[in-house]
């Protein structure tokens, strides 16, 4: 006789008090908005599509404890611009500032919000902007405690080909770009959580791809391809969408670095309708697909139904945040070298434009741009021999919610799922400010891949991040 076959095909969920709210948090059109070292503009001359700020509270169905998630339509924050965003969000929500975990979609269109910009073409408006963005973030977070409810959340996956490897060799050097020859991580995960009326109260998408569709050819601020993404979702569920960036660091679009914003709206809907397809498939919350007994026909037919469960174990509940010691790089350069870099460039970008040399002069205010960023980025490291990554890690039922600092490389996401592949586990990257940089993995340093060029972190710091956090997830 054969063995018997399982006689269930469960859908992972979770169960908590849960709830979300969101705001336009778009900047004024004219706003300073050079983000990229190519381009040409300092200030934005229009809006593509509105940005968004959205907080997400979960919280166990009893007890104090509860994450909070401020999600961002922003590329990234500096640790001062950073520490004043949560500081503010939590004085006004009422809260403590290590409960919120501030993630961004990674827009590489919303603009450079940093302080360090106020003196340049439209930087002006950039410290009014940040203390607006402060102020509807708090009111956010006060919303949400004052709206949470039991909820039920199930999850899904999905795929979508979006995504495409880009470290690329051109036969001379590494560039950033579109490379054909690699596959991608094409994983979607998606979650949908309801009330326990059934009503639908948000759509979650959780994927791993650089929003750098537009590029330095764009002058409109733009969320890039999450905009039309939320759109297609939205408009589906009747309810609101938060896009959660996954671990991306060598992960872009196919068709990127372009000025057409139709493309990011293309790009968008491809993943929307992907992220649909997965939603649509998803049970009610409390139920179980299980088999339901034999069914005499012309054959014999097994009869399969959703049936409702018992969620006592979807209830589970546990939240960690550490800071991860990563050590510093080696051989890290001086605020002074620097300086006398940026100044040397500046020098010849003087020269070249004395000379007529336009498109020498522009590969030079590029390069410029990146010691200048480099500047602002040393300033603001943390002192001692480590950087303190912040994480956040909490358990709810069958899911990993992860919220981790940094860009890091694709591999902390799949080689966390490979370990624990009976779970389902959302990895929201970005997190906090930027200061982290890239987390490439140790065969990658000194290749000369950008990544890893302008990594702040040793080798093996990725591999220490995945191990410290499998760790927790073992005995969790």
């Amino acid at each position: 006789m054969p063995e018997l076959s399982r006689t269930e095909d469960p859908t992972p969920q979770s169960r908590c008090r849960f709830a979300l709210a969101w705001c336009d948090i778009t900047p004024p059109a004219d706003i300073y908005h050079r983000m990229w070292g190519a381009a040409k503009h300092e200030r934005a001359t229009g809006i593509h599509r509105p940005l968004r700020a959205t907080v997400a509270v979960f919280a166990p169905l009893s007890g104090d404890e509860r994450q909070i998630v401020l999600a961002l339509d922003h590329c990234v924050m500096g640790a001062t611009e950073h520490a004043n965003l949560v500081a503010q969000a939590a004085e006004i929500g009422g809260v403590a500032q290590e409960e919120i975990l501030v993630v961004f979609s990674h827009t590489h269109g919303a603009g450079l919000m940093g302080l360090d910009r106020a003196h340049l073409p439209g930087g002006d408006l950039i410290p009014p902007y940040l203390q607006s963005l402060g102020e509807k973030a708090g009111a956010l977070v006060k919303q949400c405690l004052a709206e949470l409810k039991p909820a039920g959340i199930v999850y899904g996956r999905g795929k979508c080909s979006l995504a495409t490897h880009r470290d690329f060799w051109d036969g001379k050097q590494f560039v950033c770009g579109h490379n054909p020859g690699v596959p991608a991580d094409d994983t979607v995960i998606v979650a949908r959580v309801s009330d326990d009326a059934g009503q639908t109260l948000a759509s979650i998408v959780n994927y791993a791809c650089h929003p750098t569709t537009l590029a330095w050819e764009n002058t409109l601020i733009s969320p890039d391809y999450i905009g039309a993404m939320r759109e297609v979702v939205e408009a589906d569920t009747g309810a609101p969408c938060l896009f959660l960036q996954g671990a991306s660091g060598e992960l872009g679009p196919r068709e990127g670095f372009v000025g057409d914003t139709a493309v990011a709206d293309r790009n968008g809907r491809e993943l929307g309708f992907a992220a649909l397809s997965a939603l649509t498939a998803l049970p009610a919350a409390g139920t179980t697909f299980a088999y339901a007994g034999p069914v005499v026909s012309g054959a014999t037919l097994g009869s399969w139904k959703h049936q409702p469960i018992d969620t006592a174990s979807k209830t589970t509940w546990k939240l960690q945040r550490w800071h991860e010691p990563l050590n510093y790089r080696p051989g890290q350069p001086t605020a002074s070298q620097v300086q006398n870099d940026l100044a040397d460039l500046q020098h010849q970008e003087a020269a070249a434009r004395a000379a007529g040399d336009e498109t020498r002069a522009a590969d030079l205010r590029a390069l410029a741009e990146r010691k200048n960023r480099l500047l602002h980025r040393l300033a603001q490291l943390p002192p001692g021999d480590t950087f303190p990554l912040q994480v956040a890690l909490w358990q709810i039922g069958d899911a990993i919610w992860l919220g981790v600092q940094g860009e890091s490389y694709n591999l902390l996401q799949t080689e966390l799922r490979r370990r624990f592949p009976d779970r389902i586990i959302i990895v929201a990257s970005i997190a906090a400010d930027w200061g982290a940089s890239y987390l490439p993995p140790r065969d990658l340093y000194d290749t000369g891949i950008y990544q890893e060029s302008i990594a702040i972190v040793a080798a093996g710091s990725l591999e220490q991040l995945i191990e410290g956090i499998a760790q927790r997830i073992s005995v969790s």
